[in-house]
């Protein structure tokens, strides 16, 4: 096995045959500027110890450096080392509500992204956690499995909007049931489901569900964000605002934050609930809890630890460097008398 770290100096590589054109070009120019001012015969009696073969010898020799330098730039690796990495942490599920009531802007800039905010946040102050994505409102959706890709998270993290989830409303225990089924019952690493809505639960048995979780294991943390005295649910346009969610009988409607129903959630699980209209306060709280939870070694793999193997190639092309400087375009008096390349008459 074996990697390029930076693939970008082999461009470099097209030098070589360009000057092998050169050199070609050059030495046709001369051999045709001989015949027109003399006689070949006579140039090679006026310089005896002249070598044909050197000169493509020193190119040889210089187009090798080169060569062994641009790949010494590109600094292959080689996979020759493998060492075992054991990770220790605790599994955490994201559930997100992205129903429509998320979408109030009565925390900047709204309920939705200040929830992708907060999940971004933690997910930076995480070591070798896993993490794993559901997305709610009527039903729940699960986003991401468990894994330990925090970029790929958070790539799937941006993409969540309302749109992804067709029915509507507000059902916590459906995303607390789907996080159950992200636990493994055979693994013993601690689990963490942190839930981040409104609490505008439109379901009645969330308790039930977060009590069926503790069952399992199941630590809860909720996170709250929006206002008590809550905001209208803006309808966009090309990101302009061309109205506000009506009810039935053509009023606005104005959704509030229900902290409550979150408090209970997190009770029933030994959790807690955090007010969200803080980062700092959040990631405060969700580090002390992460802190008081015993992490346990989950993953144990081999890797391929790649070798630098650049400095044999830099080596090798300054060592063909300095041979081409010794390398005279005389005869060789040995090789001479060899006549390898028929350079007598």
């Amino acid at each position: 096995m074996y990697e390029l770290e930076e693939k970008g100096y082999l461009y470099f590589l097209i030098a070589i045959p360009v000057l092998a054109m050169l050199f070609l070009y050059v030495q046709y120019w001369k051999r045709k500027k001989q015949r027109e001012f003399g006689d070949l015969d006579l140039l090679k009696k006026l310089s005896p110890e002249k070598s044909i073969f050197k000169p493509v010898l020193k190119l040889i020799v210089f187009l090798l450096a080169l060569t062994c330098l641009i790949i010494g730039l590109v600094n292959p690796k080689m996979g020759t080392k493998i060492e075992t990495v054991k990770r220790e942490g605790i599994d955490i599920v994201f559930a997100i509500d992205v129903s429509k009531s998320m979408l109030a802007e009565d925390v900047a800039p709204s309920r939705l992204e200040k929830s992708k905010q907060l999940v971004s946040q933690i997910i930076n102050n995480l070591g070798s956690d896993r993490i794993g994505i559901v997305a709610y409102s009527g039903s729940a959706f699960p986003v991401l499995p468990i894994t330990t890709d925090y970029s790929v998270a958070k790539m799937f993290l941006q993409s969540m909007n309302p749109g992804m989830i067709s029915s509507q409303g507000t059902s916590i225990d459906q995303a607390i049931n789907l996080a159950t089924t992200f636990i493994d019952k055979k693994d013993k690493t601690n689990k963490l489901l942190i839930i981040i809505s409104d609490g505008e639960d439109h379901s009645e048995s969330s308790l039930n569900a977060a009590e069926e979780a503790k069952k399992l294991g199941l630590k809860i943390i909720t996170i709250g964000v929006g206002s008590e005295k809550g905001g209208p649910i803006p309808l966009k346009r090309n990101g302009v605002v061309e109205t506000f969610q009506r009810d039935q009988n053509d009023e606005v409607v104005i959704t509030k934050r229900n902290p409550d129903v979150l408090k209970e959630i997190a009770k029933a699980t030994g959790g807690g609930y955090v007010d969200g209209n803080s980062t700092k306060t959040v990631l405060d709280y969700v580090k002390n809890a992460l802190d008081n939870i015993q992490r346990t070694e989950f993953e144990s793999t081999q890797m391929a630890d790649f070798k630098s193997q650049f400095q044999w190639f830099l080596g090798f092309g300054f060592f063909l460097l300095f041979l081409d400087i010794f390398l005279l375009e005389k005869k060789t008096k040995w090789v001479e008398k060899m006549n390898l390349f028929n350079e007598k008459e």
